[in-house]
């Protein structure tokens, strides 16, 4: 379960939440699946490891293992800020709603999964549950 480093051995698992700018319920159908496309290659490419990814109409809920080398702030940019970039190249109709080239709110929600890791990941699986 633990992770190996050259000079360390654990887990560094955040759950982030993340809400698109205005709170604008525009996740769905095709743009759902770029969204979780481009938040996996953003991880992909900073070797982020996605535990659970769930995507919602205004907001994405994520469990992440991060490596022990990248600070919150920076977890955050890197997943915002490259799923931003990607999304606005994929689908670009959405530039109509979100001028100025941010898709994501400025604000986040994150914290450090620990002990309670399983009562963490049942509440980001049952996302979908709880805002219907």
């Amino acid at each position: 379960m633990y992770k190996h480093y050259a000079n360390s051995v654990g887990n560094n698992y955040k759950h982030l939440q993340i809400t698109t700018k205005y709170r604008k319920a525009i996740i769905d159908g095709k743009l759902r699946d770029f969204c979780r496309i481009a938040i996996e290659e953003s991880c992909k490419r900073h070797k982020i490891e996605i535990v659970i990814l769930q995507v919602l109409d205004e907001h994405v809920h994520i469990i992440v293992d991060c490596p022990r080398t990248i600070c919150d702030a920076k977890l955050v940019q890197l997943i915002k800020g490259f799923s931003s970039y990607l999304l606005f190249r994929i689908y670009p109709s959405i530039k109509s709603e979100y001028w100025g080239g941010a898709f994501w709110s400025s604000g986040y929600f994150l914290c450090s999964v620990g002990a309670d890791f399983d009562d963490v990941f049942d509440y980001v699986k049952n996302q979908e549950l709880h805002h219907n």
